[in-house]
């Protein structure tokens, strides 16, 4: 079974989230560069470095194409990345956390969580699985995404095998974004249709925009981007755990988070 990281906290706020992201420090790189990202753990598109402690990790990548290299680094290096291109093109480094739990106080904080990521029927199974109104556990798992342009940038986003993930279906470095950019999401072999996509939009100044966003029927979203600006993208599946992971963390309810970052040079924009 592998290795549970237990994080466990009282969630006494609505606003209060867990989602945990790539950052990297250039999005665009010279050949000769490096790819330099931060693990980061936070809201509103800020937070804290997470630095790399291999234990946490269920996986850690970097891909071009069909090319694929293990993002390696000594204990507690910060940032978390420092890896040599694999060429050039879109790379996209990708990220697996291990198993976290967070723990409830109250149902209410729980509720708070559920509206804002607009699951469905959430207290009609809460309470038909007879589980506890207060004190109760959801473990999370983090499947992040990051997209950085290296040289002329070229290639496209593809499913990269996490159990949830969202799809960029334009290059955010080459593709003509006028009308916006597409992504997809999936969840395990299927889209998820009809479902939110929560978009963090940070500005050269440092602020942040947040929309709400939803796909169709293809599991396809638009998502409105600026030139200069750079993105996080949300998406949140909410499930049972299964026997075992119930067992093993205690939780009653789990979720897994996908997460893509980006960001739209002027020059592709305007």
């Amino acid at each position: 079974m592998r290795l549970l990281a237990f994080c466990l906290a009282l969630l006494t706020t609505p606003a209060l989230a867990h989602e945990l992201w790539i950052e990297p420090e250039g999005y665009l790189i010279e050949p000769d560069g490096r790819l330099v990202a931060r693990l980061v753990n936070g809201q509103h598109f800020d937070g804290i470095d997470i630095a790399y402690f291999p234990q946490r990790i269920v996986r850690f990548e970097v891909m071009l194409g069909d090319e694929v290299a293990p993002v390696e680094a000594r204990m507690g290096a910060n940032p978390a990345m420092d890896s040599a291109p694999l060429g050039e093109g879109l790379h996209r480094a990708v990220y697996v956390s291990t198993v976290s739990v967070v723990k409830y106080a109250d149902y209410a904080a729980f509720d708070r969580f559920v509206a804002h990521k607009d699951f469905q029927a959430v207290r009609e199974r809460h309470l038909s699985r007879g589980l506890p109104e207060a004190d109760f556990g959801e473990a999370y798992t983090r499947y992040s995404k990051a997209l950085i342009g290296v040289g002329d940038a070229a290639g496209d986003d593809a499913r990269a095998g996490l159990a949830v993930e969202i799809v960029a279906l334009d290059n955010p470095y080459t593709a003509d974004l006028a009308g916006g950019m597409r992504v997809q999401v999936f969840w395990q072999d299927g889209v998820e249709a009809y479902s939110q996509v929560e978009l963090f939009d940070k500005a050269p100044d440092g602020s942040v925009t947040i929309t709400l966003h939803r796909t169709n029927a293809e599991g396809i979203a638009i998502l409105p981007v600026q030139p200069g600006h750079s993105y996080l993208a949300d998406h949140v599946v909410l499930r049972a755990p299964s026997a075992a992971l119930a067992e093993e963390t205690g939780a009653v309810w789990e979720t897994l988070w996908a997460a893509l970052t980006f960001a739209v040079p002027a020059a592709v924009a305007d």
